[in-house]
């Protein structure tokens, strides 16, 4: 019994989600998040447009509450509107605007719109991303997928199960379907394997280097050229000889 009214209550939130995602296919909406709360459901939107969104003098928040209740029964829904800082960052906002493009122009500079995202996400300040477009509606004989990538992009471990961003958008049009998958690692997200050395530690170890370097320096006996040895041996030898000569004498 429990279980049963745990799948109803996931199979409520998914069509809740699914409604306000038909409703506001806008420019701008990325996603939204259902929370349970003492005083009732608190629905929160993401978008980087919220005027889009919110409509005149929260127009659109009103008819969205309204069906809301009539049509799922929710009995008070607070619906907040949250603006995304850096929509280039969110790879639901970037696989929507993909959607929104397709949708729009069709698919055929799928290949452009893939490359100008994926250096937009990198100048954003993101450390790696990936595209993936697929289906049939791709420009081709039949169904293909095509993959954009660039940067450092964890695929497996924690990092890559529970870090890293990512989102899914399908794009309905006349040739077909055409799936869109985004992933994004972005430059809060810490990895294990960083190593980051801090500018007094660095000057420390520039200074122990130094000093060893010079008491290795110091310690070294000085060689004198062979020339200067060669020189001082050929006069040691002549002296010698007159030494010698004038003991004879």
């Amino acid at each position: 019994m429990i279980e049963k009214q745990i799948l109803k209550k996931k199979i409520k939130e998914y069509q809740i989600l699914e409604y306000i995602a038909e409703v506001l296919n806008r420019p701008g909406y990325s996603h939204t998040i259902i929370q349970k709360t003492p005083l009732g459901e608190k629905i929160t939107i993401f978008t980087s447009k919220p005027g889009f969104i919110v409509g005149r003098k929260g127009s659109n928040i009103k008819e969205l509450t309204q069906v809301l209740k009539e049509k799922f029964g929710l009995e008070n829904p607070q619906i907040e509107v949250s603006e995304i800082d850096n929509p280039n960052l969110n790879p639901h906002t970037v696989a929507k605007h993909i959607v929104n493009t397709f949708e729009r122009f069709g698919p055929s500079r799928y290949k452009f719109i893939g490359y100008k995202l994926l250096e937009d996400i990198m100048k954003a300040g993101a450390v790696g991303a990936e595209i993936v477009i697929s289906g049939r509606g791709v420009p081709s004989q039949r169904a293909k997928s095509w993959r954009f990538k660039i940067g450092h992009l964890k695929k497996s471990g924690d990092v890559s199960e529970n870090q890293i961003k990512r989102a899914i958008a399908v794009a309905h049009l006349k040739s077909g379907a055409v799936g869109v998958k985004v992933n994004i690692l972005t430059p809060d997200i810490r990895l294990p394997d960083r190593i980051t050395i801090r500018d007094n530690v660095a000057k420390i170890l520039a200074e122990e280097v130094k000093e060893e370097v010079v008491e290795k320096i110091k310690e070294k006996p000085k060689k004198e050229p062979k020339k200067k040895t060669e020189v001082k041996k050929k006069i040691e030898k002549v002296e010698v000889k007159e030494n010698g000569d004038n003991k004879e004498k």
